[in-house]
């Protein structure tokens, strides 16, 4: 039986101990992100926002890390690619404290995380930070990341993407939110315009996903220096859908509508925001209510050593 994370002076952080911990990080209300062996697949980070109504352990969405060796376009997959590590399905992820040290350890023997006074005495500046290690990729990519929630933002997180030196050279590292089809994700709120999944997919009705739709830098909005890539459900009660038989019971939305978002400041000229769809639920002949929606949400850049992106969900 894994102790329960706890909230320790405002943070949600792992328990101190020896003995099998969960490993889940965040704003005690706020967003939070959690490791395997908690629900879901290997080689992809939980998110968690229970502001939203949600139970306990109801995933809002999942990170996956999908770096691309320089000069090649066929991404790694963290999710999809077998362990060298254990021969299990899914690349083990683990955190550290200390993620320049790449000795593996136990998903349920977590690291705490560190906090940081970033405005010396400011509260709501500290910020939380975990580094999230990956063994190598089939394809010679060597990659972590590090997850950073600062404490006046309760519905951000920040990820940063690294290469070790024994890693191939990236052309990117990209963290991608793989799992909008369970809010139904069918809007993008580009730069004086909205696109719809339905506009862009018409006629797809196959069982694995569309094809990308990417959209440059000059036509996403702008907040500050920052650029916005942001989608939205359509429905005005998602939870009210009616589904078609057979479909599973976990991809029954609940909760509260909310958008979902990437950001990025400073943004390479060649950065884009990219969807994919799926017109039927993950693994299965069963179409989502309403029609095809956004599956994977991402921003694609050429690869920078520590370049970070902030994700957020915030209730509509």
């Amino acid at each position: 039986m894994r102790e329960a994370a706890v909230d320790d002076t405002g943070w949600l952080r792992p328990a101190a101990g020896t003995g099998p911990r969960e490993p889940r990080w965040g704003h005690p209300e706020g967003l939070q992100i959690g490791l395997h062996p908690l629900g879901g697949p290997r080689g992809l980070i939980r998110v968690f926002t229970p502001y939203l109504d949600h139970p306990r352990d109801r995933l809002v969405n999942f990170f996956a890390i999908e770096p691309i060796p320089y000069g090649q376009t066929e991404r790694g997959y963290s999710e999809l690619e077998r362990s060298r590590l254990d021969d299990e399905p899914g690349l083990r992820f683990w955190s550290a404290d200390d993620p320049t040290d790449p000795t593996p350890r136990a998903g349920d023997d977590p690291a705490r995380g560190a906090v940081h006074d970033l405005a010396r005495g400011a509260v709501d500046e500290e910020t939380l930070t975990v580094g999230i290690l990956s063994e190598p990729f089939a394809n010679g990519a060597d990659v972590w990341v590090t997850v950073t929630f600062t404490r006046d933002r309760p519905h951000e997180v920040r990820l940063a993407a690294f290469a070790r030196e024994t890693s191939v050279p990236l052309e990117s590292c990209i963290l991608t939110a793989t799992m909008g089809n369970w809010a139904r994700l069918r809007e993008i709120e580009l730069a004086g315009r909205t696109v719809r999944a339905t506009e862009l997919w018409p006629d797809y009705r196959g069982s694995d996903f569309a094809p990308h739709a990417s959209f440059g830098a000059d036509e996403l909005p702008r907040d500050g220096d920052e650029v916005v890539f942001r989608v939205r459900p359509d429905e005005e009660d998602p939870a009210g859908a009616v589904y078609a038989d057979g479909t599973a019971e976990h991809w029954h939305y609940v909760g509260r509508r909310a958008t979902q978002e990437w950001r990025a400041a400073d943004p390479d000229a060649a950065l884009r925001g990219q969807v994919n769809g799926r017109h039927t639920y993950w693994m299965s002949e069963h179409p989502l209510p309403g029609g095809i929606a956004f599956e994977n949400v991402e921003l694609v850049e050429p690869f920078r050593q520590g370049r970070a992106f902030t994700f957020r969900v915030e209730p509509l």
